[in-house]
């Protein structure tokens, strides 16, 4: 692509001498592309909510599966056989299936560790249905039964992950997610005794990013990581509209504990509020 680029310029730069007219200006594409291809249109959505809706049939087929598991493979295998029977042309990014300790690493795609009974799964994945993309995450007890300590981390992230969902409406900054969520995580990791302060501080000095240490939401489409911008020339944070897809997933990772937790899904930016896609 460089290449490309540049020899553009310089064929422009030999044919102006000549000809008067040739290119002397390289613009991103982006810049006209990324706005259209972030406000979908109705077959796009419609096309978004099957992809979720298969996304969300096979992370069943593979909850179902883990009890039955020895291994994260396995687990894998059924999530990925559940999307390509439902008519989808496989994975849309490579699917996380991350048992214990292995769920405190981001993007951990191995999925080849036998599980712990006593361990949680992290199940990050989705499925690619006629180009679009579906992102869905899922934690759950390999025994079938949170302890206590699990139980508590967990329902942090599914508060925070409630709260991020209420701050989705039309209007709003896409800022507001992250700092909903942000709000309820710090306030958790206080209550669990993972950190200590006061919450204002934590945020500002994000002394919070040793537990949670990405954003909340990124746009949804036919890239599962779209593009688009998340703030204005002015560095105002862009404004949600109807017809921007995007995920939630706020999450907690406690290394010392073992334990990892996400619960991630994709909405709908619709006239009067959100619709989520992704309902398992």
């Amino acid at each position: 692509m460089q290449q490309a680029v540049a020899a553009a310029i310089a064929h422009g730069a030999a044919t102006r001498p000549r000809s008067g007219s040739g290119v002397h200006t390289v613009v991103d594409p982006n810049v006209l592309l990324a706005p259209m291809r972030l406000r979908k249109d109705a077959h796009e959505i419609a096309l978004m909510r099957e992809a979720a809706r298969i996304s969300a049939l096979a992370f069943n087929d593979a909850i179902s599966a883990v009890r039955d598991s020895d291994n994260e493979y396995q687990v894998e295998a059924a999530l990925e056989h559940g999307f390509r029977v439902r008519g989808a042309s496989g994975p849309a990014f490579p699917s996380i299936v991350a048992g214990g300790m292995n769920a405190t690493v981001l993007h951990y795609i191995d999925n080849d560790a036998p599980l712990g009974r006593d361990d949680l799964l992290l199940i990050d994945a989705g499925a690619r249905h006629r180009m679009y993309c579906a992102d869905i995450t899922r934690t759950v007890p390999v025994s079938g039964v949170f302890t206590a300590e699990q139980r508590a981390i967990h329902d942090v992230v599914t508060r925070a992950h409630d709260a991020a969902i209420e701050a989705v409406r039309p209007g709003a900054p896409v800022t507001d997610i992250d700092a909903a969520a942000l709000t309820v995580l710090v306030d958790g990791m206080l209550d669990l005794g993972l950190l200590s302060g006061a919450r204002d501080e934590i945020i500002e000095t994000k002394a919070y990013r040793r537990y949670y240490p990405h954003r909340t939401s990124h746009w949804l489409g036919i890239d599962v990581h779209d593009v688009g911008d998340y703030a204005n020339a002015d560095g105002t944070p862009v404004l949600l509209e109807p017809g921007m897809v995007l995920t939630i997933e706020p999450g907690l990772y406690i290394p010392e504990r073992r334990i990892g937790v996400r619960v991630e899904d994709d909405v709908l930016v619709t006239s009067d509020g959100v619709e989520v896609l992704s309902q398992i």
